[in-house]
């Protein structure tokens, strides 16, 4: 297996993990799924050049959100496995350390607290929703969750042969 398909699968496992983290959130405590629809809307209004909004919820429907929003969680977590092997070397594909994988994961949550949530309306690390503490808690676990998918991913990928 080559090093981009090892780092794609990588990435695809760890962000599958926090997938299931939120299934497992929403039965433990009810808490409610992630709404990638409105990822999707963010990212096709840039498009149309509009990068920030009051309120993405109110923001105008966009043919095909859902997937635009599924794709981009998806191509994110992928581009931090980037992120992870380009600050360790390859050398973590062969040999996977959870310090490493674990820092990427939590450093990741920068990108919704200072870029995401900002523009979506939500504030700088949701400071204007109505639970701003609640979200950042919930925003930093399962940053940390993907953290350990990321270390999951990489013994995952090192146990296949070629790598």
């Amino acid at each position: 297996m080559e090093q981009i398909t090892a780092i794609v699968l990588c990435g695809t496992l760890a962000t599958g993990l926090t997938d299931a983290w939120a299934l497992a959130r929403r039965a433990l405590f009810g808490s409610p799924l992630p709404n990638y629809r409105l990822v999707g809307r963010w990212i096709a209004h840039m498009a149309r050049g509009r990068f920030r909004h009051e309120s993405m919820a109110k923001a105008a429907p966009v043919r095909g959100e859902h997937f635009i929003g599924w794709a981009t969680h998806y191509l994110v977590g992928i581009a931090f496995a980037f992120v992870l092997v380009a600050a360790t070397g390859t050398a973590w594909l062969e040999r996977p350390t959870l310090l490493p994988a674990l820092l990427v994961g939590i450093a990741s949550v920068a990108a919704p607290f200072l870029v995401m949530q900002p523009a979506m309306g939500a504030g700088i690390a949701a400071s204007r929703t109505s639970r701003p503490a609640a979200a950042r808690l919930q925003s930093l676990t399962t940053h940390f969750i993907f953290g350990l998918g990321l270390y999951a991913g990489g013994l995952v990928v090192h146990s296949i042969k070629g790598v």
